[in-house]
């Protein structure tokens, strides 16, 4: 693991990310569970031809949002190749972005749709899809150098959405919060909650949007339109961070 960490650094853009992720074989339960998706498929999309591979981020390099969210849907970003798209997830995702003025159309169907991203950039923990939505924590370990290489890139990053307790956790790791020395006092997952870091960025928290969230009213449209709400104003209010070195977190009521 200590060889790939310092490999992140020998990608010099987002480019270069997006094709070591796509040719990623880290994690074989993963890439056989893909496979064999794309193989059996979804009856309603048997005339696709699945991707099938690891599913890298999405979006404007200069972006000053970035989305985290979990892995990619089996029937969703395995099938299409991009993230977030073709599965209902996407749909409350795509829409909230349109709404506030990151998209440029609120509905993803297909990575050649026409869909654009602007001050917006869409990615996940996990950039395989995994059994029962559930990567273990090893597969994450093994993904996150991807995160941690597109959040040294992505330099004008101001607000942070992460989408789930996992995506939540993945980026404060990725962002090197675990690993700074001192005292630290880690964050809490809430949906609506605010944690300003030390570089000035401000990660708010989400529900993901799956169904199991949505149809059970857990989360309502109203409450997601007011997380991308706040993350508009957050963008617009707060001057673009420096890049310093992480060493404090300080909760925002």
């Amino acid at each position: 693991m200590s060889r790939f960490r310092r490999n992140t650094r020998t990608w010099p853009n987002l480019e270069a990310v997006r094709r070591a992720v796509i040719s990623c074989e880290r994690c074989p339960r993963l890439r056989g569970h893909c496979r064999r998706i794309a193989r059996v498929k979804k009856r309603e999309f048997r005339d696709w031809t699945y991707w099938g591979r690891p599913v890298p981020g999405f979006g404007d390099p200069r972006a000053r949002l970035l989305i985290v969210g979990l892995a990619p849907a089996a029937h969703g970003g395995n099938r299409t190749g991009r993230v977030f798209t073709g599965d209902s997830s996407g749909d409350w995702l795509y829409e909230a972005l349109h709404r506030f003025g990151f998209a440029s159309r609120p509905t993803s169907r297909s990575i050649d749709d026409g869909l654009r991203l602007d001050d917006c950039y869409v990615d996940a923990a996990a950039r395989c899809a995994p059994p029962d939505n559930k990567p273990t924590p090893r597969e994450l370990a093994a993904c996150r150098p991807y995160l941690e290489a597109e959040i040294r890139l992505l330099r004008r990053v101001r607000v942070v959405v992460a989408l789930g307790r996992v995506a939540f956790e993945n980026y404060l790791k990725a962002a090197g919060l675990r690993d700074r020395t001192g005292p630290f006092e880690w964050p809490r997952f809430a949906h609506g909650a605010l944690t300003r870091l030390p570089d000035g960025v401000a990660l708010l928290c989400s529900f993901h949007p799956s169904r199991r969230n949505t149809n059970t009213g857990l989360l309502t449209r109203a409450m997601w339109h007011d997380v991308f709400r706040r993350a508009r104003r957050l963008i617009d209010a707060v001057p673009a961070p420096s890049r310093r070195p992480r060493s404090a977190s300080k909760a925002v009521q």
